[in-house]
């Protein structure tokens, strides 16, 4: 009876550690998946930056930090799950394009000037992916795959283009209202632009040149209002002279 005993309670053992064993293989099994499902994230949204740039002024040193980035994560998803032969070939893929981007980036002869678009939602794809993009570098940077000095010339051009597009909307839309002779909500327009580019803290030759042309369009509606204002009340002077002539004239005899 005492051996039966000793041997249920062995096989229990058995049982507990075989399952506390397969437990810790399941966890480290889930581990693995999600720290590979945050590398496939990663390579999915940078995808999706490369695409969205297509909106964007050709930059060849962002499209390099970007396939950088899709490439380390690729790289750090065959470290996790080395038995997956798909997600080598990847990696060769992703190597290829990076070497690309990086001859593509030393022979950039640098800015090229960017025309907005005039539809609304493309101007809403591109400051959306600007957005993301200068989260992304700043990622990077603090990741240390990125240096400070390429991150900051690379955000400067970024956030040049946000407020081009910011001030250049608010001046198309005070246009719209002027032509319209919507006088007031024009220099609100106008006003609204300029002091965009008073607060910004990097004062550019376009934002210099883009101050005189918005002083030189508000002085304009300030002339412009003034004679509707004078005619207004040369009008309503007019008319309670009519009034008090109407009042004061010699009553009819019937």
């Amino acid at each position: 009876m005492g051996i039966i005993i000793g041997l249920v309670i062995a096989l229990v053992i058995i049982v507990v550690i075989v399952n506390g064993i397969q437990q810790h293989k399941e966890k480290l099994e889930q581990e693995k998946r999600a720290k590979a499902a945050k590398q496939k994230a990663i390579i999915d949204e940078t995808e999706e930056l490369i695409m969205n740039m297509a909106h964007l002024p050709p930059n060849p040193v962002v499209i390099e930090i970007l396939n950088r980035r899709s490439y380390n994560a690729a790289k750090a998803m065959k470290q996790i799950m080395p038995e997956m032969k798909q997600i080598a070939s990847r990696v060769q893929e992703m190597e290829a394009r990076l070497n690309a981007s990086k001859e593509m980036a030393a022979n950039s002869t640098g800015e090229v000037s960017f025309t907005l678009p005039d539809n609304e939602q493309q101007l809403v794809v591109i400051l959306q992916t600007i957005k993301k993009l200068r989260a992304t570098l700043k990622s990077e940077q603090s990741k240390g795959a990125l240096d400070a000095q390429t991150f900051m010339a690379e955000d400067h051009k970024l956030d040049a283009i946000q407020l081009k597009i910011s001030v250049e909307s608010m001046h198309k839309r005070g246009n719209a209202a002027y032509q319209k002779d919507m006088l007031g909500s024009a220099r609100q327009y106008y006003e609204k632009a300029m002091q965009t580019l008073n607060d910004h803290p990097r004062q550019t030759e376009y934002s210099q040149n883009k101050k005189v042309e918005l002083e030189a369009v508000l002085e304009e509606i300030t002339a412009a209002l003034k004679n509707t204002n004078a005619r207004d009340a040369a009008k309503k002077a007019k008319a309670e002279e009519d009034d008090l002539d109407v009042l004061f004239q010699p009553k009819k005899k019937w």
